[in-house]
């Protein structure tokens, strides 16, 4: 099954919902024109489609393999990966200073989005990579900057996130993994570190290997924790790589999905102590890490919202070519395509509807992310990485809940040939289930939502959002008013009430969060999913606002956005009153965790 980037829905949530002027009349962001813009996006349409997307099956059937500590893998990865650095995309939002072309975040996520959606296993290495260059910038000194920021954003190099280890899961405050001064400032690294996207494989000359790991005498528990620099190969002065570094490559994992992504376990100072270089201060860093962490949970956002992308083409495709049954309204007299099934119909534009809206949210919040580091004013700045920050667990928890649910339809729509590894269909679905689970469980996310992101702040981050659907009401209401489209008064009432409800669910969250701390947290992930369904449904009511006044410039187009934007509000804003009342009805005598351990 081919790929086909969806360029004209991106093309216009960045114009009409993210704002692309905006954020092109930001400082260092001038060369960002909606004809370079759109330069970009059709660029990486093509390389995507026609390079990376091909190598997608094969991956499947031809996983990494390992042999003798090294990785080898998929054939064809190699080279799409040279391609891949060569044409610039490692280094598309990354600093001119280092060579990369300073392009906004806006314009780098559906790039991002199109490279998971073309190939989710070759995309992982070069979202770690992504991760290791924000944590460089972030904290490294200027002489690990020079050294390593050149090579990894030319995609010569790349970069690992090294955290979990086989007695820490996501308690960082178990890590082990210690790190032994030298005398020329240099450390030696000693541990073990499990699940390791790209840890080993061959595709680049250097794999540059962000460790988490404690000096002597650090604190106990994550306040001690430090963040090294450890690569496969030693570094000259000169640039040129030196000696094999003491890391060693002991086993990947074989895996439901993603299959082509060797996922390793990693042994460092098994002869000696592997060289590492201190990132930043001693003891700062799960400070730094988070910077990975944070821009690595978005882009596994944007996974889901790929992996959902690619599902939901293939299952259009069959519905069209598949023919089965007579009409149930009795129009023919001979079986039809099943597309022309009501059910079929309904699942297909589910698919859709929770593909686009949450693509909006994710261009909505790449341009937040855009102003929050380069707006002119320090308020501004503020109150939009406040708004992002929010964001971000809902984009990473939601998404890729998301992408459970379309995979899985992508399949219903396949019937019996979904459930056949032949068709493809069960490969987006096995790819997708990791998506919940790695960079923090959706339940981490959900756990992030509550307590970083709506009670430590009182509640103001959410409240400004919600000021902000109140807005997009408001145009519904005047777009309802006029009696221009029926869609704009589904819209407007069932917006209404969903807004509504994620503002209850925000008063309840505030106000027990303190006094019945297992009855919020324990409903954190209904709360997650009651934003993303509201948050979603706002940017596609504001899709439809735009829509139906411009519906005359492109019938086909605005017809569809308004016909998906309707289904929608008819039946996917009416669960968050559901949700709503999951979670209020989380605390008191009859909540829900009054189930004995025992009964279990």
């Amino acid at each position: 099954m081919s790929y086909t980037a969806p360029t004209k829905d991106i093309l216009f949530v960045i114009r009409e919902l993210a704002g692309l002027t905006k954020i092109a009349s930001l400082p260092g962001y001038e060369d960002a024109t909606p004809d370079t813009v759109e330069a970009v996006i059709g660029e990486a349409a093509k390389f995507h489609g026609e390079v990376i997307a091909p190598l997608n099956v094969a991956g499947d059937k031809q996983p990494s393999s390992w042999h003798d500590g090294e990785v080898r893998t998929t054939p064809g990865f190699a080279e799409a990966f040279r391609q891949f650095g060569e044409g610039g995309w490692q280094g598309i939002v990354h600093p001119v200073e280092f060579g990369g072309q300073g392009l906004p975040k806006l314009v780098g996520t559906p790039c991002m989005e199109m490279m998971n959606a073309a190939n989710l296993s070759f995309a992982l290495c070069a979202m770690l990579t992504d991760g290791a260059i924000e944590a460089l910038l972030t904290a490294g000194s200027d002489e690990l900057k020079q050294r390593f920021l050149p090579r990894l954003i030319a995609g010569e190099w790349t970069g690992t996130m090294n955290l979990t280890e086989p007695q820490a899961g996501s308690d960082l405050a178990l890590l082990r993994t210690r790190a032994e001064p030298q005398a020329d400032g240099s450390y030696k690294v000693f541990g073990t570190k499990i699940f390791i996207t790209y840890g080993d494989h061959d595709m680049a000359d250097n794999i540059v290997h962000l460790v988490l790991a404690r000096t002597p005498g650090a604190p106990e528990g994550v306040k001690g924790i430090s963040l090294f620099v450890v690569p496969k190969f030693l570094v000259n002065d000169d640039g040129s790589l030196g000696a094999r570094n003491d890391v060693q490559c002991v086993s990947i994992e074989h895996k439901l999905g993603i299959k082509a992504s060797p996922t390793a376990v990693l042994q460092f100072g098994d002869h000696g102590g592997a060289i590492g270089y201190l990132v930043g201060e001693e003891n700062r860093g799960l400070e730094y890490m988070f910077v990975m962490m944070n821009a690595a949970r978005f882009g596994v956002g944007v996974q889901g919202i790929a992996i959902s992308d690619r599902a939901y083409q293939q299952a259009v495709a069959y519905a069209k070519d598949r023919v089965q049954s007579r009409p149930v309204d009795g129009s023919s007299r001979e079986a039809v395509a099943i597309i022309h099934h009501p059910d079929v119909r309904r699942m297909l534009t589910e698919m859709r509807a929770l593909t686009e809206g949450a693509r909006a949210l994710s261009l909505v919040a790449a341009a937040y992310s855009d102003l929050a580091h380069h707006a002119p004013d320090a308020y501004t700045r503020a109150q939009f990485k406040s708004a992002y920050e929010f964001l971000v667990p809902v984009i990473k928890g939601w998404s890729t809940e998301m992408s459970l649910d379309v995979t899985s339809l992508g399949v219903q729509v396949h019937g019996g040939m979904g459930f056949i590894e032949e068709t493809g269909a069960a490969q987006h679905f096995r790819d997708a289930r990791i998506l919940p689970i790695y960079e923090g469980t959706t339940a981490i996310q959900a756990n992030d939502l509550v307590g970083r992101k709506t009670v430590r702040d009182g509640g103001l981050a959410a409240r400004a959002i919600l000021a902000e659907v109140d807005q997009t009401i408001d145009a519904l209401r005047v777009c309802a008013g006029s009696g221009a489209d029926a869609a704009c008064s589904a819209m407007f009432v069932q917006l209404g009430y969903a807004r509504m409800a994620l503002g209850r669910a925000v008063d309840f969250v505030l106000e027990n969060a303190a006094k019945e701390p297992n009855a919020v947290f324990g409903a954190s992930v209904a709360y997650l999913k009651l934003a993303g369904i509201v948050l979603t449904g706002w940017q596609m009511a504001r899709a439809l606002v735009v829509a139906t006044h411009k519906r005359s410039e492109d019938e086909a187009f605005y017809a569809a956005k308004i016909a998906t934007a309707e289904f929608f509000a008819k039946q996917i804003l009416p669960r968050a009153t559901a949700l709503e009342a999951a979670i209020t009805g989380a605390s008191g005598e009859d909540g829900f965790l009054n189930l004995d351990e025992s009964r279990f």
